[in-house]
C-alpha cells in the first residue's frame, strides 16, 4: 500500500464493524459484576507478554478487506474504532468517498444493464450486489478475576438456604456474531448484524442493527451534497459516542440507565415511574441525517417505536389483531430523537483541513480536531390502572438531553458525554384526591385520576481518553458517573431493579483503566480493570430520624481479559 498523505486515499476498508462488547443485547462479557484477584493477574502475565511480543502484521481478511484487498487499519484505529477515512467510508454508504471504481478489487455484480435506466419506468432500475458475499464473523472469549468481596453477598441468602458460588477466576465464551454490510448500487447501503449465540447459548442471541440507508437523497431535491440521507429499520440511535460498536469491554453506565422511580414504602417520596427504555437499546424506526462525521456539521432526526416496558416485539402481540411479528410499541406515541454537532478540523493548511485523512504505512491518520454536539429525546410512557368506572390511562412525558465533546491531537483522543433524564411523575389518586400508596394492592382504593408530583430524575455521563502507544497498542482510561436518588432509595429495600445492588450513594462512580493490543489487524487482546461503585448488603435506620442508610460499604472490583477476532 502506498503512503497516503492528507490529500491521498489509500485502498481501505471498514470491515471490522461487527457488534462489540458494548452491544446492549445480553452478553456474558457485558452484564456481570466483576472484581479483583492479584493471584489471577499473575497467572495471565505470560499471556500479556505473548501479546506484546507478537509483531502486528498487515493481513486483511474481513468482509470489506476482501473487496478492496487491504488492511482493516486503513479505516480503523483499533477496531471497531474508526479513523476519519472509516467515517467517510461509512457516511458514503460503505463505499469509498472517491475513486470507488478504481480501488475496489472485486467488482460488484450488475443486476441489469445500464441501458435499462434509459427505459425507466418501463423497466426496473438496475442495481448491483457485492461481487462476493460481504459476510464477517466475530468471536470473543473472556477471563475474569473477581475480588473476595463477592462473597459478602452470601449474607442475603435466606435462612436455611445455600449461597451461590461465585468463583474468584473464570473462563467463559462471549459471543459469536455474524454481520454483513455493503452497497446495493445507487447509493443504497445495508447493514445487518446478529448474535448467533451469547455465552454459549443460542436463545440469548438476537438482532443488533438491521437497516437500509439511502445515501445522499439530497441530490434528487437539488440540495447540497450529503445534506440528506434516510435510514430505516432497526438501528442504534446517532449517539455522540457509539456503544454498539465501542472498543470497550464494559458498557457506558449512562447509556444503560433506565429511570425507575423511588417506590420504597418506607420513604416519603413515591414515584409512579418505571421507564425501561435506555439509549443503549436498538430502536425500530426511520432516521433522517446529513453532513459528515469527519468535519463540519452533522445532524440526525429519528422517529422510532415507544417501548418503556421492555417487552420484546414477538411477545407484544394480540390474539384479536393480526400482526406479522407482534408490535414494537408499548404506546400510541412515537419517540423523537435529534442530534446536532459540529467538528472543527484544526490544521492551518486549508486544503489539508478539508481533506479526508487516510492511513499510511505507519498506521492511521486523523485530523487534529475539536467537536461539540447536543442531543435530545422526547417520549411518552403509558400509565394505566383499573379505575373506578373504566381503565384509567395517561401518557407520562419524559425526555433525555445532553451534550458532548471530542478532542483529538495526533495519537491522543479525549471525549465525553453528559446526559440529563426526566420523567414526569403522575400519581394515581382516589375519589377524595389523595395519592394512593404504591404499589397498588388488592385492598387499595380505585384510582379516579392522576396528579403531578416530584419528577424522577437522573444525570451523569462519562469521560474517556485513549492514547496510541504504538499503532498496535492503545492505553485507555475511563470515568463513568450516574446520579440517581431513586436508585439509592430502591436499593435500601434490596430492590433488584437498580444497576448496582444496594448503592451506598446517589452518585455511582466507576473508574476503568485498560490496554488493548492488536496482534493482527483483526485479532485483539484486551485488558480492563473495573473499580466499581460502592455497594452494601446491610441497611439500618437512624434511631432519631428513622432515615434508612446503607452501612459497611464495599466494592466488587474486576479484572477482565478478552481475546477476540473478526473474519
Amino acid at each position: 500500500m502506498q503512503e497516503a498523505g492528507p490529500r491521498h486515499h489509500s485502498a481501505s476498508t471498514l470491515a471490522c464493524h461487527g457488534s462489540s462488547p458494548e452491544d446492549p443485547r445480553p452478553s456474558w462479557g457485558r452484564r456481570r459484576s466483576r472484581g479483583k484477584s492479584w493471584g489471577a493477574l499473575r497467572a495471565v502475565v505470560p499471556l500479556t507478554l505473548w501479546a506484546f511480543l507478537l509483531p502486528p502484521t498487515a493481513s486483511a481478511i474481513p468482509a470489506f478487506a476482501r473487496l478492496y484487498a487491504t488492511s482493516c487499519m486503513t479505516c480503523h484505529i483499533d477496531f471497531p474504532k474508526l479513523n476519519d477515512f472509516g467515517k467517510a467510508f461509512k457516511d458514503a454508504g460503505f463505499q469509498f468517498p472517491k475513486d470507488e471504481e478504481a480501488d475496489i478489487k472485486i467488482p460488484p455484480v450488475l443486476l441489469g444493464a445500464e441501458a435499462q435506466k434509459q427505459n425507466f419506468p418501463k423497466s426496473v432500475w438496475p442495481g448491483t450486489i457485492p461481487g462476493i458475499p460481504p459476510i464477517g464473523l466475530r468471536f470473543n472469549s473472556f477471563f475474569q478475576a473477581t475480588g473476595s468481596n463477592r462473597n459478602r453477598f452470601d449474607a442475603l441468602t435466606a435462612p436455611g438456604g445455600v449461597p451461590q458460588v461465585v468463583p474468584a477466576t473464570d473462563f467463559a465464551s462471549g459471543l459469536f456474531s455474524i454481520f454483513t454490510a455493503g452497497n446495493l448500487g445507487g447509493n443504497i447501503a445495508f447493514w445487518v448484524d446478529d448474535d448467533i449465540s451469547v455465552a454459549t447459548q443460542n436463545g440469548a442471541g438476537g438482532l443488533g442493527d438491521g437497516y437500509m440507508k439511502f445515501v445522499n437523497v439530497s441530490r434528487f431535491l437539488k440540495l447540497p451534497k450529503d445534506s440528506l440521507s434516510v435510514r430505516a429499520g432497526q438501528f442504534e440511535l446517532d449517539l455522540p459516542i457509539t456503544q454498539a460498536r465501542s472498543y470497550n469491554l464494559s458498557s457506558y453506565d449512562i447509556y444503560s440507565q433506565a429511570n425507575i422511580g423511588a417506590m420504597n414504602p418506607l420513604a416519603p417520596l413515591q414515584q409512579n415511574v418505571s421507564n425501561q427504555l435506555t439509549l443503549a437499546d436498538a430502536m425500530k424506526g426511520i432516521e433522517l441525517s446529513g453532513g459528515h462525521q469527519y468535519g463540519g456539521y452533522h445532524y440526525s432526526v429519528a422517529v422510532f417505536d415507544q417501548n418503556t416496558v421492555g417487552l420484546d416485539q414477538s411477545a407484544n402481540s394480540s390474539p384479536f389483531v393480526p400482526s406479522v411479528a407482534g408490535f414494537g410499541s408499548s404506546a400510541e406515541f412515537k419517540n423523537v430523537y435529534g442530534r446536532l454537532s459540529y467538528r472543527f478540523n484544526l490544521e492551518r493548511d486549508p486544503e489539508s483541513r478539508h481533506d479526508i485523512q487516510a492511513a499510511g504505512a505507519t498506521g492511521p491518520r486523523d485530523h487534529t480536531y475539536l467537536s461539540f454536539g447536543s442531543y435530545y429525546l422526547y417520549g411518552k410512557s403509558l400509565q394505566q390502572f383499573a379505575g373506578a368506572n373504566s381503565i384509567l390511562r395517561v401518557e407520562e412525558p419524559y425526555y433525555r438531553a445532553g451534550g458532548d465533546f471530542n478532542f483529538n491531537y495526533r495519537r491522543f483522543n479525549m471525549y465525553g458525554v453528559y446526559m440529563y433524564g426526566r420523567d414526569q411523575n403522575l400519581l394515581p389518586v382516589d375519589a377524595s384526591g389523595d395519592p394512593i400508596p404504591l404499589p397498588l394492592a388488592a385492598d387499595s382504593p380505585l384510582p379516579v385520576n392522576f396528579i403531578r408530583s416530584v419528577p424522577a430524575r437522573f444525570n451523569g455521563g462519562f469521560v474517556q481518553a485513549d492514547f496510541m502507544v504504538h499503532p498496535w497498542i492503545m492505553a485507555i482510561m475511563r470515568w463513568d458517573a450516574v446520579n440517581s436518588t431513586a436508585d439509592r432509595i430502591n436499593g435500601l429495600v434490596q430492590a433488584n431493579n437498580t444497576p448496582f445492588f444496594g448503592p451506598v450513594h446517589s452518585t455511582r462512580n466507576r473508574f476503568t483503566p485498560g490496554v488493548q493490543f492488536l496482534i493482527h489487524p483483526n485479532i485483539k487482546f484486551a485488558f480492563e480493570y473495573q473499580i466499581r461503585p460502592e455497594q452494601a448488603v446491610v441497611v439500618q435506620a437512624d434511631p432519631s430520624t428513622g432515615r434508612l442508610s446503607a452501612v459497611n460499604p464495599f466494592r466488587v472490583n474486576t479484572a477482565l481479559f478478552s481475546l477476540e477476532f473478526v473474519y
